[in-house]
């Protein structure tokens, strides 16, 4: 069975800026959009299997990524068209965007 994608057009604007209020999905966003499509295992940013899991679902539900069966993997990737196309330097924006030291 395949994760439920919605369609982006059905996600408020609010639900994306939600998922990457969080530093490690927006750390997880930052993996995508520097390195392509990755297995969901290779996102190690310090919390357990468990939880990355929660956080790949969110992004996943707000319309960020794309989960896909690659054999027994999963590989995720970043909506990136999709979301610049609806939101247009949303992502740039976000990106770009340093914490603070």
């Amino acid at each position: 069975m395949e994760p439920h994608e919605p369609d982006l057009t059905a996600v408020p604007v609010t639900s994306v800026l939600a998922a990457l209020a969080d530093d490690v999905r927006l750390q997880i966003v930052r993996a995508l959009a520097e390195g392509g499509e990755s297995p969901c295992g290779s996102f190690d940013f310090g919390v357990s299997k468990a939880t990355r899991s929660h956080h790949l679902k969110v992004l996943r539900e707000a319309g960020l990524t794309r989960t896909r069966a690659a054999g027994t993997s999963r590989l995720v990737r970043l909506r990136r068209d999709e979301l610049d196309k609806l939101y247009p330097g949303l992502l740039d924006a976000v990106l770009t965007q340093r914490p603070p030291a």
